[in-house]
């Protein structure tokens, strides 16, 4: 039995109700996913750890009712752009896995619908999830007793996770100024932050002739994080930095964790499954 993970075109429109270029169809709803990898050095335990980075766009039928990739045909059924961001380090004899998932609507956007990130290290692991209708809900799984929260709330406000998507299909819509702004999952697990909104300066500018720059500033947390993307459609992006206080007691320190691109291919990857199909690590700059 075959899963496919590309929604069907429907007659998509934008925020400001303008129909989707036929350049963004034919991109989005081509049959692949997007796939790129990064090297990247991560901020842990106030030292600065190397590894790797995939980043994948792939559209998706979403079902509003259930909140998950809609299997069947239904009138609740909208479709989304998903991230899965994954991240891979080591921290001394052990290594951290990471990933986020986050699905924002293609038309009549408002906010992300859903993003969930798991941690995974040889301490133990945890499970976040925020789901997404009149208000904001949230679940935190966690090894430690007292992160474990269930089915709380918070007020309707923008999250860093869904701004990567959002350049990829609306970078015009991107809020700008001072906003309230949820930090990225992964931060605020590795830094046991309180999960809320926090003030964030939001910046989407010009960098180059080639390149813009999306900068997020919390003071209150010390925290700036910049994503550079292409200029031009389809917009991939190619680099990112994030800097803050890292590490506990003595070691701690502001160090900065970036990601650079490696490569990007375009793949119906859920079928390449086979030992052959190994080789597109490669390609990737992955082995």
């Amino acid at each position: 039995m075959a899963f496919f993970s590309c929604a069907s075109e429907t007659n998509l429109s934008a925020p400001d109700g303008t129909p989707i270029s036929e350049e963004a169809k034919s991109y989005w709803y081509n049959g692949t996913a997007e796939i790129t990898s990064f090297k990247i050095q991560q901020a842990r335990y106030g030292e600065i750890r190397e590894g790797y980075a995939i980043m994948i766009f792939v559209t998706e039928d979403f079902s509003t009712d259930e909140f998950t990739k809609a299997d069947k045909s239904k009138k609740k059924t909208i479709p989304v752009l998903k991230l899965n961001l994954t991240k891979n380090f080591v921290t001394g004899i052990y290594p951290y896995s990471l990933m986020t998932s986050s699905f924002v609507p293609f038309e009549n956007f408002d906010h992300v619908l859903k993003i969930t990130t798991s941690v995974q290290e040889w301490c133990g692991h945890v499970f976040m999830e925020m789901l997404r209708d009149k208000k904001m809900h949230y679940n935190i799984s966690s090894y430690f007793e007292d992160e474990n929260i269930k089915d709380e709330q918070l007020e309707t406000a923008w999250t860093e996770d869904e701004i990567w998507s959002m350049i990829r299909l609306y970078p015009e819509s991107i809020p700008t100024g001072t906003q309230q702004m949820v930090p990225s999952f992964t931060y605020l697990r590795l830094l046991h932050q309180e999960m809320k909104s926090y003030t964030c300066e939001v910046k989407n500018e010009k960098l180059d002739s080639l390149h813009h720059k999306v900068s997020m500033n919390y003071a209150e947390l010390e925290r700036e994080v910049t994503i550079t993307y292409e200029s031009a459609f389809p917009r991939k992006i190619t680099s990112w930095s994030e800097t803050y206080p890292d590490g506990f007691g003595e070691s701690k320190k502001v160090l900065t964790s970036t990601g650079t691109k490696i490569k990007t291919i375009r793949s119906d990857y859920w079928t390449k499954n086979k030992s052959v199909d190994q080789s597109m690590r490669k390609e990737l700059g992955l082995e």
